[in-house]
């Protein structure tokens, strides 16, 4: 009876709690049942080890089982102080770093209980076979000296393997979320003018400044992107992760950025302050107001589903920046290339600004081939990967068809386009990187 009262009252506590989260954050619904499996995964591996933790001494008892509960306090009373007050009421790198902490813990703990789930199929399994043997229980079978059962190796590995986790995840926090990496790529285009042979372009993306512990690293961010030289600087969306204000410490280091031939940006789908409750409309109106705003005093040309034409020595191309547009619901569809390329058609070459790859997937090849490239963010290469001598892996491609680097598709025309997703220089949720480092482009243009 008291277990089913127990499972009763979980059950409600999540009902609850799911209505609460729609009604305050209904863009983050989504990714409510995925949290409650992890609860319940949670509980489920902390009854795997309750009985070993159980027979240590007191002290070291109350030790292990206050660090295993430790990230849902953390949770519980984060999740509390961002519902009474407001989620963007305290910035601070201890904001930060906590929740990379409860990241962490609860991403090592999945790998585990994944192990430990297939340990019980395989106890399932061999139950069923004793069952059907008339034996009347494993233990009994198993005689004292024997190795260890393949359930119990399984369960063992995956704790071994979940504290792996945790120690690459805690490095990436804080030693590889910083450790920038220049990707130099050379591209061919036969439409491009002679006086463009050579130019060298440099992408930015998700900067994400709410996510920033240091400014000192942003410095060395933009001290090594002046050291390229580039003619001309893209950037590809998510100034902020909430709000504007989170850009303003950062102002006068972002002003530091020089290029021959101006810097480019467009929207993405974090700076339009659709993941923050606002106290009325006219405060999320003017948060927008306030972006503009920043970007006109860095210097920056905000292309909001508009051109530029780049001119040298009476030759041009086109810089086109389109609004957010992404393939999934959750996200934001303000794009118009149509409109984005009103005056520029007769550039020969044209170079589009767009922060989800999924757009050029979705409409750019099929209904724009005169566009050569499509330069993207977004994935952030999910921040967790590896990549080497051509072969990569993330869990982004799971979810996105393009997730890092460069992709070709020959149009109707028989031309090549390419686009270009960059890992993002900054990061969202987890504050860290492990594989997948944050990433300045650097593009040559070739005739």
């Amino acid at each position: 009876m008291k277990k089913a009262l127990r499972i009763l009252g979980l059950l409600v506590f999540l009902v609850l709690a799911y209505l609460v989260v729609l009604d305050l954050y209904p863009k983050n619904a989504n990714r409510f049942p995925f949290l409650a499996i992890l609860f319940l995964g949670d509980l489920y591996l902390w009854k795997s080890i309750q009985h070993w933790i159980s027979t240590r001494k007191r002290f070291f008892r109350y030790l292990l089982s206050v660090a295993y509960w430790l990230p849902f306090l953390f949770l519980v009373g984060i999740t509390a102080y961002f519902l009474i007050i407001r989620e963007d009421s305290w910035e601070s790198p201890v904001k930060l770093y906590l929740l990379g902490f409860i990241f962490i813990a609860y991403a090592s703990k999945i790998i585990p209980i994944l192990f430990l789930a297939f340990a019980d199929f395989i106890r399932g399994i061999r139950f069923i076979h004793f069952k059907a043997a008339k034996i009347k229980s494993i233990e009994k079978s198993t005689q004292p000296g024997k190795k260890i059962t393949r359930s119990q190796f399984l369960q063992k590995s995956g704790l071994i393997t979940g504290g792996i986790l945790f120690g690459g995840l805690f490095t990436g926090m804080l030693k590889w979320v910083y450790d920038f990496k220049v990707h130099h790529l050379i591209i061919p285009l036969p439409k491009l003018p002679r006086n463009f042979d050579g130019m060298k372009i440099i992408q930015l993306s998700d900067i994400h400044l709410g996510g920033w512990a240091s400014k000192t690293a942003l410095e060395e961010a933009v001290r090594r992107v002046n050291n390229l030289n580039p003619d001309i600087i893209f950037f590809t969306g998510d100034l902020v992760n909430y709000k504007t204000e989170e850009a303003f410490p950062f102002e006068d280091i972002l002003s530091q950025l020089r290029a021959k031939h101006g810097i480019f940006a467009t929207l993405g789908n974090h700076d339009y302050g659709d993941y923050t409750r606002w106290p009325s409309k006219e405060a999320k109106a003017q948060n927008m107001i306030d972006l503009y705003d920043f970007y006109k005093r860095l210097g920056w040309k905000l292309l909001n589903n508009q051109n530029e034409l780049i001119d040298i020595n009476g030759e041009q191309i086109a810089v086109v920046g389109v609004e957010n547009w992404g393939a999934f619901g959750r996200f934001p569809k303000y794009g118009n290339v149509k409109d984005a390329l009103a005056g520029a058609e007769h550039a020969p070459v044209k170079l589009l600004l767009s922060h989800d790859p999924s757009h050029w997937e979705e409409i750019i090849k099929k209904e724009y081939p005169d566009i050569d490239i499509t330069f993207t963010g977004h994935t952030h290469g999910f921040q967790f990967g590896f990549e080497f001598k051509g072969i990569k892996w993330s869990p982004a491609q799971y979810i996105y068809k393009h997730w890092a680097g460069l992709y070709e598709n020959q149009a109707s025309s028989g031309i090549m386009q390419y686009l270009y997703v960059n890992r993002g220089l900054g990061t969202i949720g987890y504050p860290g990187r492990v594989g997948i480092l944050p990433e300045i482009s650097l593009f040559e243009l070739r005739s």
